[in-house]
């Protein structure tokens, strides 16, 4: 059994006098216990949207509903109470969000803000929770943390401030962690870091990870398992190689040929996407991304896309998918321009 299984996620806004709008719509994925998964898609596909429904932390506002399940060790998170939800959250399941500084209170020191969720999940007080809190913000690479702990956001630079989040979520080594867009508005060297601490904390704790990001050379460095999200649809599901090597989706064609190349040259045009996410037909009508697609047919429209499962376990939600055969040119330069590993040999697996 996956230590969390999310099947047929939904969460839809709705709104007096306006069509309610399907944030989510029937997301499926696991993760096991030191795998790392992705959730990838552009701006506006449901990425972020999943991961706070997961967490409890979508706003309570009328004309918001939540469907589905999302279990996490044999206990379905959406049907815990607010008490016990709080009890699971940041002790078993932690989440590192998008943007440091407006998720870390602007008033408080860092010290108490690391402090809190020791005193919280773990008991700890006192000079234990400051020495532990000081630990942590060591080992996430935060240096002179004795002096940064009495430091307030606005004074820690974007990625000190991204660190210590990171302490934070993992302050009391949680068995879930979900970082949605870590490496957002952080320098590339800094982005690096990030990763690589990340890395470093799946493999030495055995920490599941939920990666969501649209950056794909994330996504080839650092995920097992990839979900393709287009509409709040998972639209394609593959291990990292077989994604790069053969994507199957338009979608996700669409995705790494967009990709920028090292080695293009000079005046050499980018090859985006036609349209943005707004583009987009409901799920009971068709495919939602027919109207951006350039495989479209007529069987894209008037009924949603079965899901297909291939013997090799990969999946994907299209009645005209891309070629199986060699990887394209594209594919090919989008596998090297994001780091992704070459196509494996005969006697190697995917």
């Amino acid at each position: 059994m996956a230590l969390l299984d999310v099947d047929d996620l939904s969460v839809t806004f709705g709104r007096r006098g306006q069509r309610a709008v399907h944030a989510v719509d029937g997301v499926c994925f696991s993760v096991d216990a030191g795998e790392v998964v992705g959730l990838v898609g552009e701006s506006g596909c449901g990425k972020s949207v999943t991961s706070l429904a997961i967490m409890g932390l979508l706003p309570k506002q009328p004309g918001l509903r939540i469907g589905g399940k999302a279990v996490f060790d044999g206990t379905d998170l959406l049907q815990l109470d607010d008490r016990a939800r709080r009890d699971v959250r940041g002790r078993d399941v932690a989440m590192i969000f998008q943007d440091p500084l407006s998720s870390l209170n602007p008033v408080i020191p860092i010290g108490i803000q690391v402090t809190e969720v020791l005193t919280r999940h773990r008991g700890m007080k006192g000079d234990a929770a400051t020495k532990e809190a000081a630990d942590l913000l060591d080992r996430v690479g935060i240096p002179d943390p004795r002096r940064r702990l009495k430091e307030y956001p606005h004074q820690l630079s974007g990625g000190m401030r991204q660190r210590a989040l990171i302490a934070m979520a993992v302050a009391c080594r949680p068995r879930l962690l979900i970082a949605d867009e870590p490496t957002t508005a952080l320098d590339v060297t800094i982005q690096a870091q990030i990763l690589e601490l990340l890395k470093d904390l799946v493999h030495s704790s055995g920490t599941a990870l939920v990666m969501i990001t649209h950056d794909l050379g994330v996504v080839a460095g650092m995920c097992d398992t990839i979900n393709v999200l287009y509409g709040g649809r998972v639209v394609e599901t593959a291990r990292r190689r077989p994604l790069f090597r053969e994507p199957r989706h338009p979608y996700t064609v669409g995705l790494l040929s967009s990709v920028p190349r090292l080695d293009a040259g000079r005046g050499e045009r980018l090859n985006p996407i036609p349209g943005s996410v707004r583009d987009l037909l409901p799920w009971p009508e068709g495919c939602a991304f027919a109207p951006r697609c350039s495989r479209r047919e007529d069987a894209c429209v008037g009924e949603p896309p079965e899901l297909v499962l291939t013997h090799e376990g990969r999946s994907y939600r299209c009645v005209n998918p891309a070629p199986v055969g060699p990887p394209s040119a594209a594919a090919r330069q989008a596998g090297a321009a994001t780091g992704a590993v070459p196509a494996p040999r005969e006697e190697e697996k995917p």
